[in-house]
């Protein structure tokens, strides 16, 4: 029997090795940024195979998170990947961060949204993964502002479910008078904080990690926090599942400084303000129910340099270089002041 397993391990081994061979080839040919490690066609085509194909006992996540550390692996001995994010370390933006990289990946903390964008503007990172919308709570403000002012383009998208703990050094929710979190984590757990510890005071940092690191030093504190920021920061977790809504999910975008070719499964994000005439919005949205396009995604966002103007964020389905949504934005102009194109992206599986 041992013979017999040594045998297929030479040759998994050795399959393996060819395949991440003919790969780092292919990365050092075409000269590919590693920022789109996980965006090529071939990596959507490579997990609905493992779906189709795998036929157990192991399940397709693990397959699927094996092959993303062995790409993550063989793109750094090209040119090694380097992600920052909104940290420090523990939040749902990084385990968002290793579910696209894989736990192997050079993740870099940064304390506010606005810091992720400098890092890869400057070239200091490869790329970087934001918040930018969350189910309950909708928007994240700062990431769709930042989307405004900045060059760089979105590459990816990654939803998780979110799930809050809270977490504290004291042993019993009993003893805690302080609360911390970031504000919408606050937003997505308030009538269990109103159940359960209506009179803590509130207290807003940048991100739900940082709590859990905050509410470390105090026992009279808690933190509203994920179970893994708890398990670091070394805290007892006192309740689980503590968000208002079980359908609490969290959407994320990896932001690079290239875009990426068409995939066939896209989706495209673009910003615009109308003009000040009768008809404007109708007219600018006509187009896509013209063309058959879906869209996923409308919101407005006050203008900060003009008062009461605003910006619309818009996602549809088709990618930027398809000849129906050239079209499309050509015919949008004549109702808009301005329009930028934020990336086109694979639609996440």
């Amino acid at each position: 029997m041992s013979d017999g397993y040594d045998d297929l391990d030479k040759q998994i081994i050795d399959l393996i090795s060819r395949r991440f061979a003919a790969y780092i080839e292919e990365l050092k040919r075409t000269g590919a940024d590693a920022s789109q490690l996980f965006a090529p066609a071939d990596r959507g085509r490579l997990f609905e195979m493992i779906e189709s194909m795998n036929k157990g006992p192991l399940s397709s996540e693990l397959f699927k998170r094996i092959y993303t550390e062995l790409l993550t692996h063989a793109s750094d001995l090209v040119k090694p990947v380097t992600i920052a994010y909104l940290g420090p370390a523990g939040t749902f933006t990084h385990l968002a961060l290793r579910d696209i990289f894989g736990e192997t990946a050079q993740a870099i903390p940064m304390k506010t949204i606005h810091d992720v964008f400098t890092e890869v503007e400057t070239g200091r990172v490869t790329c970087g993964v934001v918040p930018v919308e969350n189910s309950t709570e909708g928007a994240v403000t700062y990431t769709l502002d930042e989307l405004l002012d900045t060059d760089l383009k979105i590459v990816a998208e990654k939803s998780l479910r979110i799930s809050y703990s809270l977490a504290s050094v004291a042993k019993d929710m009993k003893s805690i008078k302080k609360l911390y979190s970031h504000p919408q984590s606050f937003g997505q757990c308030k009538e269990w904080i109103r159940k359960n510890l209506p009179n803590a005071e509130l207290h807003h940092v940048n991100s739900n990690a940082l709590a859990a690191e905050t509410a470390s030093w105090d026992k009279l504190s808690g933190a509203i926090t994920s179970e893994v920021s708890a398990e670091i920061n070394r805290l007892n977790v006192l309740a689980t599942g503590i968000e208002d809504s079980k359908q609490n999910h969290t959407r994320f975008l990896v932001i690079g400084r290239t875009d990426n070719p068409p995939t066939g499964r896209d989706k495209t994000s673009i910003v615009c303000a109308l003009k000040d005439k009768p008809g404007a919005l109708y007219n600018m949205l006509q187009p896509f129910s013209d063309a058959g396009i879906n869209m996923t995604k409308i919101e407005s966002r006050p203008d900060k340099k003009k008062m009461w103007e605003y910006n619309f964020f818009i996602d549809f389905i088709g990618h930027r270089n398809s000849k129906d949504v050239v079209k499309v934005i050509e015919q949008m102009r004549d109702d808009l002041i301005f329009l930028k194109i934020l990336g086109s992206y694979p639609i996440e599986n």
